[in-house]
């Protein structure tokens, strides 16, 4: 497994602001700052789903500390997984979380969304996890740098969640590919044979 500031003199009225996919964790993150990590909005060919996993990652590169004092602080009540406050791997990321720096915002790309989409829909038609490319088409797709395969989820946050944890795996492998210093991003979610479903972000530099 591989894994500026800007200004403006324009008023923008609040009730025309939209709320932030993390509003209910803090309405700190509805400060229009923050509008800037949707970097997929306008990414014709991914879904609204997909598009709000970038935005959530990179609100999380973006302010790590607010995101470990509000989300990955109350993520376990939310998710109904109390016990996950007892993971060494849920308290890793909140410390990691809370002393990190800001991040670069991760960009769509469509070379990367293409070749996720095809392992996406490839390994979910077949049943199969992991990151090897069983058909010509997808190998000949392959672009990327860092790869994370999630299974089980198609909620954003839950995925973005999961793959920050990283639960049993010693490497934090998804956890350094997420936070890592990656500049563009493909996200696709799919059917998946076994998990229901599963999701693919390919990143590039």
């Amino acid at each position: 497994m591989i894994f500026a500031s800007f200004r403006s003199t324009k008023q923008i009225s609040l009730s025309t602001v939209p709320s932030s996919p993390l509003s209910t964790y803090s309405a700190a993150w509805n400060d229009t700052k923050y509008l800037r990590c949707n970097t997929a909005a306008n990414a014709k060919y991914m879904t609204a789903t997909e598009k709000e996993v970038i935005y959530i990652l990179n609100l999380a590169r973006m302010n790590p500390v607010l995101f470990a004092s509000t989300v990955v602080k109350k993520y376990p009540d939310t998710y109904f997984n109390g016990y996950m406050k007892n993971s060494a791997y849920y308290k890793s990321l909140l410390d990691t979380m809370s002393r990190l720096k800001t991040m670069n915002l991760l960009y769509p790309d469509s070379l990367c969304f293409a070749g996720a989409q095809c392992h996406a829909l490839n390994s979910g038609a077949e049943g199969y996890v992991g990151h090897n490319r069983s058909t010509e088409e997808c190998r000949k797709k392959w672009y990327y740098n860092g790869e994370c395969c999630n299974y089980g989820h198609n909620n954003p946050l839950d995925i973005i969640m999961s793959l920050l944890i990283d639960e049993d795996v010693p490497s934090l492998g998804h956890r350094n590919i997420c936070l890592g210093s990656y500049k563009k991003i493909g996200v696709s979610i799919q059917f998946h044979r076994v998990y229901r479903y599963t999701a693919v972000l390919d990143f590039h530099y």
